[in-house]
C-alpha cells in the first residue's frame, strides 16, 4: 500500500492486531522469526467466505421438508432460495462501498453478526414469512460482508509468497463451499433437521469471532461528506434486483413470458443509465477506472463466464445422482465431493504455491480448458452408462474441480491488484457481483437448452417413463455441450486479455516483486 493508504490504519490496534498483520519484523516472536498468529486473519476471512458461498445451495436439498413442515406452496418453494440470492446479488456494490466508507474490518464484523442472527431467526422460523424474511436479511448482510472480507484479505497478505498461499484457501473455500453446501443439507436433514441447515451458520460465525481480534483495523475513507451516490444506489440495486430475478423466472416461465421480458429488458436500461451517471457523478458508486484496468476486467469477465458454464453442471450432477443412479441426497452429496477436493488441490496445492511465481494467464487458462475438458466428458453420459463412476463422474470432476480452484484463486487475487484503498471494496463487490449474474444467467439458459432438447427427444422417442428419463440426460447433455463452449470462450478471453506487459510478471506485481496499490495505466 502507499504511504497514504496506509494512515487509514487505526494507529490503536492492539497487540494481537499488531501480530496479525503479515510483517515479520513487527510480529516477530524472537530472532525475527514470523508470528504464526497472523495467519489467524485468514481463518477468520476463509469461514466467513466459507458461509456465504454455502449458504447459496445448503437449503436445496432440505426444500423438500421445508415445505413439508411450514406449509409451503410449490409456487412459493423457489423463494426460499430467491430471497437470499436477490438481496445478495443486488446490494453489492452498495455493501462494497459503505465498507470502504466505515472500515472494512468494522463492515466486516457488523455483517457477520448480523448474518448469523438472520440465520438463527430463519431455523426457528414457524412460516413461510419469517423464513423468507430471515433468508433475505442473510442475502443483505452478505453483499457487505463478501467484498469486506475480500479487501481485508488483500490489505492483509502482502507479501507475494504469502499472498499466494492465503488466496488459495480462500479460492477453496469460494470452489468448495457449493459442494458442501449439497452434502451439508443433505446430511443434516437426513439426520437431524432442515433447520440446521440455517442454525448451522451460528457456530460457524462464533468461530471466526473468536479470530477477529487478529484482523487489523482500519478506519475507512470517511468522505460521507461528499455524499452517497444515491442515484448510482438506486440504478445499481433495482437493475441487479431486476436481472437476477428475470433469469429466475425465466427458467420455470420461459423466456417469452412477458413478466420475464419486462424485467430483463429493465434491467438492462436501468444497468445502461446506472453506467452512464457513474461517469458523471463526483464520488460514483462503482468508478469506472475500476472496470477499465484490463486484467481485472478479464478477471470479472472471466470469471462470471465460468460460473455461467459450471451452475448448469452442478445442477445436473445433483439430478443424475438422485433420479438416474438412484443415489440417497447424503450419497449424492457425497458423489460430488469428488469435485470439492479437487478444487482444494486446484486452489491450495497448485495455484496458492504458483501464483507468485508464474503468470496469471499460465494459470487460468490451462485451468479453463481443464473445466472445458470435464464439461465435454459429462456431456456423453446417458442413462443407461456402464461404469459411470469410473469412465465419467470422477474424471469429469476431477478436471472441473482441479480447473476450478486454480482458476478461481488467480482471478480472485486479480481482482483487487493495483486497487487503491478507496476502492477496494467497490472493486471486490464488482468481482462478486460478476459471479451472481454469470451464475443466473447459466442457471437460466442451461435449463431453457435442456428442456427444448429434451422435449425434441420426446417427440421422436415417446413419452414412456424410460424415455422421459433418456430425454431429460439427453437434454443435460446438450446444455453441457452449450457450457463446454461457454468455458472455451472465457479460455479465450483469459488469453487474450490476460497477455503480459513489459516489466511485469505476476499479478499485481513488478518484477521487483512489490504489489502495487495505485491503478497504472493499461
Amino acid at each position: 500500500m502507499s504511504q497514504q493508504d496506509q494512515q487509514r490504519w487505526d494507529p490503536q490496534r492492539d497487540d494481537a492486531s499488531e501480530a496479525a498483520s503479515g510483517d515479520a519484523s513487527e510480529a516477530g516472536s524472537g530472532a525475527g522469526r514470523p508470528d504464526p498468529r497472523r495467519w489467524w486473519p485468514l481463518i477468520v476471512i476463509a469461514l466467513a467466505q466459507l458461509m456465504i458461498v454455502l449458504d447459496g445451495t445448503i437449503v436445496n436439498i432440505a426444500l423438500p421438508s421445508m415445505q413439508s413442515e411450514l406449509g409451503m406452496t410449490d409456487g412459493d418453494r423457489q423463494w426460499a432460495i430467491i430471497a437470499y440470492v436477490l438481496p445478495f446479488g443486488g446490494l453489492l456494490l452498495l455493501g462494497g462501498r459503505i465498507s470502504g466508507l466505515v472500515g472494512h474490518r468494522r463492515t466486516f464484523l457488523i455483517s457477520l453478526v448480523g448474518f448469523a442472527a438472520a440465520s438463527a431467526l430463519g431455523g426457528a422460523a414457524n412460516g413461510t414469512g419469517v423464513l423468507f424474511g430471515a433468508r433475505a436479511l442473510q442475502g443483505v448482510f452478505a453483499a457487505a460482508m463478501a467484498p469486506a472480507a475480500l479487501s481485508l484479505l488483500t490489505l492483509t497478505f502482502t507479501d507475494p509468497k504469502e499472498r499466494g498461499k492465503a488466496f488459495g484457501v480462500y479460492g477453496a473455500m469460494g470452489a468448495a463451499g457449493s459442494g458442501v453446501g449439497l452434502l451439508a443439507g443433505g446430511v443434516l436433514t437426513e439426520f437431524l433437521d432442515w433447520r440446521w441447515c440455517l442454525w448451522v451458520n451460528v457456530p460457524i460465525a462464533a468461530l471466526a469471532l473468536l479470530g477477529l481480534p487478529y484482523v487489523r483495523k482500519d478506519s475507512g475513507t470517511g468522505t460521507w461528506s461528499d455524499g452517497l451516490d444515491i442515484p448510482g444506489v438506486l440504478l445499481s440495486v433495482s437493475g441487479l434486483a431486476a436481472l437476477v430475478y428475470g433469469l429466475s423466472q425465466a427458467e420455470s416461465r420461459g423466456w417469452d413470458d412477458p413478466l420475464v421480458l419486462v424485467l430483463l429488458f429493465a434491467s438492462v436500461a436501468l444497468l445502461v443509465a446506472f453506467v452512464a451517471v457513474e461517469a458523471r457523478v463526483r464520488q460514483p458508486l462503482l468508478p469506472l477506472r475500476v472496470l477499465r484496468h484490463r486484467a481485472r476486467g478479464a478477471a470479472f469477465l472471466v470469471s462470471a463466464l465460468m460460473l455461467a458454464a459450471l451452475f448448469g453442471c452442478f445442477l445436473f450432477l445433483s439430478y443424475y445422482a438422485q433420479t438416474v443412479l438412484g443415489y440417497s441426497p447424503v450419497e449424492a452429496g457425497l458423489t460430488i465431493m469428488v469435485l470439492v477436493a479437487g478444487s482444494l488441490v486446484g486452489s491450495m496445492l497448485i495455484a496458492g504455491r504458483l501464483l507468485s511465481r508464474v503468470s496469471v494467464r499460465a494459470l487460468m487458462v490451462p485451468g479453463l480448458l481443464a473445466m472445458a475438458a470435464g464439461l465435454l466428458i459429462l456431456s456423453f453420459l446417458e442413462a443407461d452408462s456402464e461404469h459411470v463412476l469410473a469412465l465419467y463422474l470422477v474424471p469429469a470432476q476431477s478436471l472441473i474441480g482441479l480447473g476450478l480452484g486454480v482458476v478461481l484463486t488467480a482471478a480472485t487475487s486479480l481482482a483487487t491488484a493495483e486497487v487503491g484503498y478507496a476502492d477496494m471494496g467497490t472493486a471486490s463487490a464488482a468481482f462478486n457481483a460478476g459471479q451472481q449474474v454469470g451464475g443466473a444467467v447459466g442457471t437460466a439458459l442451461f435449463n431453457t437448452v435442456a428442456t427444448t432438447a429434451a422435449a425434441a427427444y420426446l417427440r421422436t422417442h415417446g413419452a414412456g417413463s424410460d424415455s422421459v428419463t433418456a430425454g431429460t440426460v439427453h437434454g443435460f447433455g446438450v446444455g453441457l455441450l452449450v457450457a463446454t463452449g461457454i468455458m472455451l470462450l472465457a479460455a479465450l478471453v483469459a488469453t487474450y486479455l490476460l497477455r503480459p506487459r513489459t516489466g511485469e510478471t505476476r499479478s499485481g506485481e513488478t518484477r521487483s516483486g512489490e504489489t502495487r496499490s495505485r491503478e497504472t495505466p493499461r
